[in-house]
């Protein structure tokens, strides 16, 4: 029997003439023979899921996933724009069961109170302060405990979350733990906890509801221009301007499509962000495909930060600035974040590790105050460094001479040398210690080199490499 093959989940037909989850396949068939079955595949039910809580942002920003069939979505502040709690519960419905979903919705004080009525309750809406007296019929397994816990509960004689609720919590908790009261508070709405949402809750929205889709064009292109206006206005009366803005489309079908840009600095200027989201648009592999048209526009800021208004230099710097940054703003929305970037300084006296590469998006990181190296340091060096034929005078000295390239070089001039040891913390133990010397030869041209190793106090017999040029 335990390699038999078990029901997992059942139609509402089917569990009306007796058939339930955990049932053996053979017990079914031998009930019903001519049984329709389908793998279970959890892999589609929870990208379904994921689809399904993608349309329900158009209800709220505040959506997380609640097992493996379930939503919790927080509606504090927005149940008014669709004409109070039980009008909003009647169109989620309404909306989701036009696309062939049967679900139980209930709205209630807290998540868990809300879980716990729709897993095993009747669906509704409870009224403010009454969670108490709705989930107390209802059995200990709506609380969410272990197999073990409600065994142990329905052996003690409780039964229902009624009964757990009039019994003293300091014995429950000695014998079934804390875990048993915060379950219990938060169900009965004594305790309120906030959901994690599964997307970042916005700074700003502005969108657009049709009463009948639109699919042509020009009417997105229009919409989408007036969701661009007012949300420049809903950002200049904060003072502030967005750094990362999103887009999503909602079709009719259910099917939501998110477009996202960045900018190089702060932004709150129309055309600027209309040009952004065409060269987007313009750039996207898979085009945007209206369906049978959205329903729905949402144009939201992901993050806000602050935006004075621009002083103009008599120079001109600022109009050079401004044009750069926009300059970047549009070979980031055509080519992507991670193929335009921008140098930036590490916290690291190994010369290889000093410098990096950063998204020019991406928000500088917090400057490390770095002492000057005591000698130069080239603009341009090799990676990795090439390995050169050196003689010196004496072992630890600069070199005399040296041969790059099959040219021998005549050293004239050396500084040095600047020892720089490994990054204990980053690299393996017993990395050898470098020493650099900037070198010039009788042409005049100047050379970045450095011994690796020491003589007679590292392991290996030390080589010399050519680390940079100078101009």
């Amino acid at each position: 029997m335990k390699g038999a093959q078990r029901v997992s989940a059942v139609s509402p037909r089917a569990q009306a003439i007796g058939l339930a989850p955990g049932l053996t396949l053979a017990d079914a068939r031998a009930r019903i023979p001519d049984l329709v079955v389908a793998d279970h595949d959890p892999a589609a039910d929870a990208a379904l899921l994921e689809r399904i809580a993608d349309d329900c942002d158009r209800w709220t920003p505040l959506v997380a996933l609640d097992g493996p069939d379930g939503l919790v979505l927080d509606i504090t502040g927005c149940a008014h724009l669709f004409g109070g709690e039980a009008m909003m519960r009647a169109r989620l419905a309404t909306h989701l069961q036009g696309h062939g979903l049967t679900l139980r919705a209930v709205v209630a004080g807290t998540p868990d109170a809300a879980r716990a009525l729709a897993r095993f309750g009747k669906g509704g809406v409870v009224p403010c302060g009454r969670e108490a007296d709705h989930v107390a019929p209802l059995p200990i397994s709506a609380l969410g405990l272990s197999r073990e816990s409600v065994t142990g509960l329905s052996r003690a004689g409780l039964k229902t979350i009624g009964d757990l609720a009039a019994r003293p919590g300091t014995p429950l908790a000695a014998r079934f733990g804390e875990d048993l009261l915060t379950r219990l508070r938060r169900t009965l709405g004594h305790e309120d906890v906030r959901i994690v949402p599964r997307r970042i809750l916005p700074a700003c929205i502005a969108e657009r509801r049709f009463a009948e889709p639109i699919g042509r064009a020009e009417d997105v292109q229009g919409a989408f221009g007036l969701l661009i206006d007012d949300l420049s206005s809903m950002l200049e009366a904060r003072g502030a301007g967005g750094r990362v803005f999103e887009a999503a489309f909602f079709r009719a079908d259910g099917a939501v499509r998110r477009i996202l840009i960045e900018t190089a600095r702060p932004s709150r200027d129309p055309l600027s962000l209309a040009r952004l989201f065409r060269e987007k648009l313009d750039a996207l592999s898979d085009p945007l495909d209206p369906g049978f048209g959205f329903d729905l526009i949402r144009l939201a800021v992901l993050r806000l930060e602050p935006l004075a208004p621009a002083q103009v230099s008599l120079d001109g710097r600022a109009v050079a600035e401004e044009e750069v940054a926009d300059l970047v703003d549009r070979l980031v929305a055509r080519l992507g974040r991670d193929r335009v970037l921008r140098f930036m300084m590490r916290d690291s006296h190994d010369p290889e590790r000093a410098a990096g590469f950063l998204s020019a998006t991406a928000p500088p990181p917090p400057a490390c105050p770095m002492p000057a190296p005591p000698l130069a340091r080239p603009l341009m060096m090799f990676d990795p460094p090439h390995p050169i034929e050196a003689l010196a005078e004496v072992p630890d000295g600069p070199p005399l001479r040296f041969r790059w390239r099959r040219v021998l070089h005549e050293v004239v001039h050396a500084e040095g040398p600047e020892r720089i040891a490994a990054e204990w913390w980053q690299s393996e133990k017993g990395t050898p210690t470098r020493d650099y010397y900037r070198v010039e030869n009788h042409q005049g041209r100047r050379f970045w080199l450095f011994r690796l190793g020491l003589y007679d106090r590292e392991p290996g017999p030390p080589a010399w490499f050519l680390h940079g040029l100078f101009p």
